[in-house]
């Protein structure tokens, strides 16, 4: 297990790179009222790597995933997937690729109330003119427990139950990178761990690329990396992590803010 120093920034020098950003800050206001969200963050996110994001809350980890994945604007520095620049890009480039290479899992679901979960899982698919892959979604569905629900509107589902449809439609069209907003926010934890065990044998099987948001150490200890942001800076890493490895580096953060 390898860590780096606090206050080193950590850019990989891998050629295989899914994400990359390079000296990104983002900046909320003016004056008095300015926020430094992100504050010179350089950070690469290697292909086929199951990346987790941590830190204390206002640490700027959400708003470091909105930048890469072109859901947010970046006050300067630069934000990239694969080779491709974001601040290039004009809008309609930019959702086109947000759809076609990007997948996406939020705590809010982002469900359209309108389609049923099946329709929920492919809209993106759909959207883009492409057919899914009928053996994939169903061993997707099966996986996050959906297979008896599919003709169920968002409103008949629960919490749970939704937030199973936004991971089944992030990984269904097997995009090159998927972006996860504490992605078992809402599930037991059984259900749970089947879903991040899914998630971590598609990276090791399937080359998928991710990068999940997560305050929780046992999410963590599924990934390959952790990246541990403190006042909008990145300021640790955590290789092959535990739970208990991820819970005494935050533990030892609390004490750093608790004495400073």
């Amino acid at each position: 297990m390898t860590t780096m120093p606090l206050g080193v920034k950590t850019t990989a020098h891998s050629a295989a790179a899914a994400a990359r950003a390079t000296d990104l800050s983002k900046v909320y206001g003016e004056g008095e009222t300015q926020v430094i969200a992100l504050d010179s963050v350089s950070v690469e996110f290697r292909q086929a790597e199951f990346t987790a994001i941590m830190g204390p809350s206002g640490s700027g980890k959400s708003t470091l995933m909105h930048c890469m994945a072109g859901l947010d604007t970046i006050s300067s520095g630069s934000a990239r997937i694969g080779d491709v620049e974001l601040t290039t890009l004009k809008d309609k480039k930019l959702t086109q690729l947000r759809r076609d290479k990007i997948g996406f899992i939020f705590q809010a679901f982002n469900l359209l109330p309108t389609l049923n979960a099946l329709e929920n899982i492919t809209l993106p698919m759909d959207i883009a003119g492409r057919k899914a892959d009928q053996a994939w979604l169903d061993q997707v569905v099966a996986t996050v427990g959906l297979a008896g629900r599919l003709k169920h509107r968002p409103n008949q589902l629960s919490g749970g139950q939704q937030q199973r449809v936004a991971v089944a439609r992030a990984l269904a069209g097997q995009p090159e990178i998927i972006f996860a907003d504490e992605p078992t926010g809402n599930l037991d934890s059984r259900s749970g761990a089947e879903v991040l065990g899914f998630l971590r044998n598609s990276v090791r099987e399937l080359g998928q690329t991710i990068v999940m948001v997560t305050h929780d150490p046992v999410a963590a200890s599924y990934s390959d990396r952790v990246v541990f942001l403190a006042d909008g800076r990145i300021v640790d890493e955590l290789r092959n992590p535990t739970a208990d490895s991820v819970l005494d580096r935050m533990k030892r953060f609390d004490a750093k803010g608790r004495t400073s």
